[in-house]
């Protein structure tokens, strides 16, 4: 997801309310001033709360139950709540680090059913071949319908070298039970190689895998290091890259581009910011991005930035499409709490939440295994390669 971090502690001037009844109501008055529907999903938004306080709360269990009820009225996935273990486990995965299967997940919108939106690079997951766009049906023999996004992702975590049974579901397959031994996953964002072609170009291949907090850094680093190795023209991977930090895809977007805007963003009242590139970006070498349906949020803002402003030209498949930014919100005993706060639209202002950004070059793929990645047996990259190969030769015939 595209997530902006915040930190925002509320008082609460009402003595009267149990500690249980003042978290509910820190949780009702943040989405109350921040998130992106102001019609709450067409419902009485102070109605919900008075409704949730009516009811007795026992302990913190019920209390957390209560909240986790007052938002799903909402009917929006990506405004969540989370417990502390969750919570620590967000903050802990976007600053680089994780221990699991190696899934990065969503509930469709749609069909409210969970999805894969990609496996990381190298993961258990990865391995066992699981897709994007591939649905988890089971986790440990419990039905996936009957649990909330961060459930589902808790009950996938575990110790390293447990093991956790899941049945896939995908279009066209049967259903199929998978067992993953569950391990340590390096979240270095960033692969960097230097690939020379049979006519003697040296061609920069960037492969991104997320925008944790130590993305733009690596990726300057690896821009750089290809520089000085005589690369002279970039191919950049965000296939399955399911996104992360907004300012991460801001940031590498101006490592691209010198000037122009990056993305807008709407909030509820309609007013649109926006993000800017300035200054001098690392290289104008010619630049092709793949693409595919695991290309999520950021990595969306970040292709269409690039597209947008004609720095780069887009290959593969159209993206995942998820057009939606969440602020995070730590709350008072220490749990969290992810809201939809803005939509974002590209440099052109196309809204591409449930569409997608289409390339420009259409190429479809088999699923490929980790070896053949950027390979003679990967089409969207050979597909790269040749309009590099093209785009240079009408540079030298100018």
């Amino acid at each position: 997801m595209a997530l902006v971090l915040s930190f925002f502690s509320f008082s609460q001037s009402a003595t009267a309310l149990t500690d249980e009844q003042k978290l509910i109501s820190e949780v009702w008055r943040i989405v109350n001033r921040t998130y992106l529907d102001d019609s709450f999903n067409h419902q009485n938004w102070a109605s919900v709360r008075q409704k949730i306080l009516e009811k007795p709360l026992q302990n913190q269990q019920a209390t957390y139950a209560a909240i986790q009820t007052m938002l799903k009225s909402l009917d929006d996935p990506f405004t969540r709540f989370l417990d502390p273990e969750q919570y620590r486990s967000l903050q802990v995965n976007t600053s680089g680090e994780l221990t699991g299967v190696g899934l990065q997940i969503a509930l469709n919108p749609e069909t409210g059913k969970l999805e894969v939106v990609a496996p990381i690079a190298g993961s258990p997951a990865e391995k066992a071949g699981i897709q994007p766009r591939d649905r988890i049906v089971t986790i440990e023999g419990i039905s996936t319908e009957k649990l909330t996004l961060d459930e589902a992702a808790a009950r996938m975590r575990g110790p390293n070298g447990s093991i956790v049974t899941l049945v896939i579901e995908r279009e066209g397959a049967p259903n199929r039970e998978i067992q993953l031994t569950r391990s340590r996953i390096e979240l270095n964002p960033v692969i960097a190689q230097l690939h020379k072609t049979e006519q003697g170009k040296s061609v920069g291949y960037l492969r991104l895998t997320q925008f944790n907090a130590n993305a733009p850094m690596e990726l300057a680093h690896a821009i750089n290091s290809l520089e000085k190795k005589g690369a002279d023209s970039y191919i950049l991977d965000l296939r399955n890259n399911p996104g992360g930090l907004l300012q991460a895809g801001v940031e590498i977007a101006r490592l691209w581009l010198p000037e122009g805007t990056i993305v807008y963003t709407v909030n509820r009242q309609g007013i649109q910011g926006s993000f800017e590139a300035f200054g001098s970006a690392l290289t104008n070498d010619p630049l092709v991005i793949l693409v595919n349906q695991g290309t999520a949020s950021a990595s969306e803002i970040l292709a269409g930035a690039l597209q947008d402003n004609g720095r780069a030209t887009l290959v593969g498949e159209t993206t995942f499409g998820k057009g939606l930014i969440q602020s995070l919100f730590e709350l008072s005993d220490g749990s969290g709490l992810a809201v939809t706060i803005a939509k974002y639209e590209t440099p052109q202002h196309h809204d591409i939440n449930k569409i997608g950004i289409k390339p420009d070059k259409v190429v479809s793929s088999e699923p490929l295994t980790r070896d053949q990645v950027a390979t003679k047996d990967d089409a969207q990259y050979q597909a790269a390669l040749l309009l590099l190969q093209q785009q240079n030769v009408v540079v030298g015939a100018a």
